[in-house]
């Protein structure tokens, strides 16, 4: 299965993320427990919702008209493919198809790569 049958709803992102360094820079292995502890994480972003909902405006000019509510949404800053560094305390863990994926609100993330092509 692939991921086209996920919808995000919002300001939500999906995100694969990349493993935490297993050592420093020196080479001193760090345990479990100090990799937890991160406050900032990178992944690569496999989806991105709609955006920020926003009401679209109703006019009551013809009252006889059946209104129905019509949804804008004002678009993310990231896109597929990004490189993202986000907060790791607003992330959610998910598994689909038995691999970890992260959904992250869009105000988590902190900065983005982006190659062009």
């Amino acid at each position: 299965m692939s991921l086209d049958n996920i919808h995000l709803i919002g300001d939500k992102i999906l995100i694969d993320p990349i493993s935490p360094p297993e050592k420093t820079v020196t080479g001193l292995y760090l345990p479990p427990t100090v990799q937890d502890k991160e406050k900032v994480q990178k992944g690569y972003v496999v989806k991105v919702g709609p955006g920020y909902p926003i009401p679209f405006p109703v006019e009551n000019d013809e009252p006889w008209k059946d209104h129905q509510e019509s949804i804008k949404y004002i678009p993310l800053q990231v896109k597929v493919g990004d490189m993202a560094i986000f907060l790791v305390n607003s992330a959610i863990e998910v598994y689909y198809n038995e691999k970890k994926y992260l959904i992250v609100p869009h105000h988590s993330i902190l900065m983005v790569e982006r190659i062009d092509w």
